[in-house]
């Protein structure tokens, strides 16, 4: 995500935010067109905008002048007017500075002059500029939180208090210091709601910096890996720019477009659609059909609807992209494109058209760049699909091959490749060597905090396999450190985590742990029903699989209890899901000859793993979806 800064505070003696900030909102929201937020301006000499300096900043209060004139002191007033005087001319100077470079000159003197619970507007105003001028963080730093200390020590709400905690939070996350950052934030948003809801100013003056601080948050937290979390701030702080720039605005459907896109990245695809589908239809009205960011839109669009299995639609909207970006010679966009299409192919089972595109396009690229890893990437799968598994390494060991040099430049990249590399020997049945590239792909991942999503899911990947192949006390540590990440990254009821708990009780079980798998299945039982419903083919594998936990502590009664339920959810799904219903029954049975004391052996337990999207490129397309469902 982009960082949105409020780089703007203009200062007169009774210190409104002045006209300048109406220019300096539309930049921080994206808007060129200052026509569309003239209903800010009225910002700058609104009364409710007054800071309302506490009565010991004597230099807030002498009357307004000309900021360009200087004022002559008489040498014959008495002792104390002269001293006001001078205190006025000291902050006439710091008023008239142009440059970072002159405020810091003319605060010098406001130093040596006023006491520091009198400088914190002041403090505040140069670490503005000298955020606007791009200057060190720390520099800026160190001017927050000098304006902070003279806020609190005087127990102030207000604007100024809430601009001062947004830039706080806005540089610790420029250092990386993301914990300060949400701290700073946090409280930043507590302080603008509470002027929210005590009424003194109009939304059009605290929402532009609400506005920042929902950003701000959207971006510390993903950068945190908290990406469920950084949706709610990032949907915020969408309704804010809508309400500030209007509806018609290209900012605005830029704007939905991120939406949609953070809706994928935690494979919320539901959501991202009509996001997706409101960004297409403000570009194609403002734009016109052929304009590149409908282009961009439609190429999402189609991301979204693969992870929806609606590969038809898909295809769809990728051409129509495509159209556009070859109008307009966007050749790296469009190559990325043609991928994607390939990958839509091969879901469709049309693998010659998916190699006859990629074949096309590999001319295209240079001999060690990423996007030709990706092309042979893909054309291994659509080789795997074929079973011609000796041309699929060799596409994949070129690919391994590029990858390498790539490791150090762009690791994000190259772990996302490695894992799509992963599921290609995994499909082959080459466990060891998928195993292995998924480590590489964690390592990678370990130095990107902002992907500790993308780590769970690798670790939850390695302990799937690990549990699959026998090394189940292996797996453990895993699956166990899985669990944790992925509940901080997208909440404690995804559906990610429930494959996780399922695996974990799987593991138990085989460890002859009987209760610990019981509470693994149970947990995975309740995320399930509540993300994917109680009916969907994976909640009911781990009814199923608490049912047996149950058996093997002899717990009968229970056992029959959740087998049945698993029975009559099979039986909602009619003709497509005769055998289960049959081997669903088959368990019941058995569980009832047990229950009376009879000799039974139950079908064994079933480990999921985490469903995977097969889509190389790193274009948007997430590693798994709710959608998707592998069987062993």
């Amino acid at each position: 995500m982009r960082r949105a800064t409020i780089k703007f505070l203009s200062f007169s003696k009774l210190t409104p935010i002045s006209r300048n900030l109406t220019t300096q909102i539309c930049s921080t929201l994206g808007s060129t067109d200052q026509s569309s937020c003239t209903h800010l301006s009225s910002c700058s000499n609104s009364k409710g905008l007054l800071f309302s300096p506490p009565k010991t900043h004597q230099f807030q209060k002498t009357p307004s002048r000309n900021f360009n004139t200087q004022v002559e002191i008489p040498p014959n007033l008495p002792s104390r007017q002269r001293k006001i005087k001078e205190r006025s001319q000291i902050e006439d100077d710091f008023e008239a500075a142009k440059t970072a470079e002159d405020m810091l000159e003319a605060f010098k003197e406001m130093e040596a002059n006023f006491n520091e619970r009198d400088l914190g507007l002041a403090c505040l105003k140069i670490g503005l500029k000298l955020d606007q001028e791009g200057e060190e963080p720390e520099k800026v730093l160190s001017y927050a939180i000098r304006a902070l200390a003279v806020f609190d020590s005087e127990n102030q709400v207000s604007l100024p208090v809430a601009m001062t905690l947004q830039l706080l939070g806005s540089t610790s996350y420029c250092l990386k210091k993301f914990n300060d950052a949400l701290g700073y934030l946090n409280r930043a948003n507590k302080v603008l709601l509470r002027l929210e809801e005590e009424g003194n100013f109009r939304p059009e003056d605290v929402k532009p910096i609400l506005y920042a601080v929902q950003f701000e948050l959207a971006n510390t937290k993903t950068a945190m890996g908290r990406r469920e979390e950084a949706l709610e701030n990032l949907r915020r702080s969408v309704e804010i720019k809508e309400f500030l720039l209007g509806g018609d605005r290209k900012e605005v459907g830029n704007a939905y477009r991120d939406l949609a896109e953070a809706c994928v990245a935690i494979l919320n695809f539901k959501e991202g659609l009509p996001c997706c589908l409101k960004a297409l239809e403000l570009h194609t009205k403002l734009l016109g059909d052929n304009s590149v960011e409908v282009a961009h839109d439609r190429r999402l669009l189609g991301v979204i609807y693969t992870g929806m299995e609606q590969y038809q639609k898909a295809l769809e909207q990728n051409q129509l992209s495509q159209k556009v970006l070859k109008n307009w010679g966007r050749s790296s966009d469009l190559l990325r494109a043609e991928i994607d299409a390939a990958n839509m192919h091969i879901a469709l089972g049309r693998f010659d058209s998916a190699i006859n595109t990629l074949k096309g396009v590999v001319q295209q690229t240079e001999k060690d760049s990423e996007n030709r890893a990706l092309i042979f990437i893909t054309m291994a799968k659509a080789l795997v699909s074929q079973d011609k598994f000796a041309d699929a390494k060799r596409c994949l060991e070129i690919a391994s091959g590029i990858l390498d040099k790539k490791e150090k430049s762009k690791p994000l990249e190259a772990s996302e490749a490695y894992m799509e590399i992963s599921m290609q020997y995994e499909t082959m049945n080459e466990f060891e060597t998928a195993i292995s590239l998924l480590k590489r792909a964690q390592a990678l991942l370990e130095k990107l905090p902002q992907e500790q999503h993308s780590e769970g899911s690798v670790s939850a990947r390695i302990g799937w396999l690990l549990l699959l192949t026998g090394k189940v006390t292996q797996a453990i540590p895993y699956l166990e450190s899985a669990a944790e990440t992925l509940k901080e990254s997208f909440g404690p009821k995804h559906f990610g985590v429930g494959y996780i708990y399922n695996n974990l009780g799987a593991a138990y079980l085989e460890l002859e742990r009987y209760q610990s798998a019981a509470q693994m299945f149970a947990v995975a039982k309740d995320i399930m029903d509540v993300s994917l419903g109680p009916h969907h083919v994976d909640s009911i594998e781990a009814c199923q699989n608490l049912s047996k936990a149950y058996a093997a502590m002899e717990s009968y009664a229970l056992a029959i209890e959740f087998q049945q339920k698993a029975v009559d959810a099979w039986s909602g799904h009619g003709k497509n899901a005769e055998d289960e219903l049959r081997e669903a029954c088959g368990i019941l049975d058995q569980l009832k000859v047990k229950a009376l004391g009879g000799s039974s052996k139950l079908f064994p337990i079933k480990a999921l793993p985490l469903p995977q999207n097969s889509n190389p490129t790193r274009s948007l397309q997430p590693n798994h979806s709710p959608n998707t469902r592998t069987r062993q």
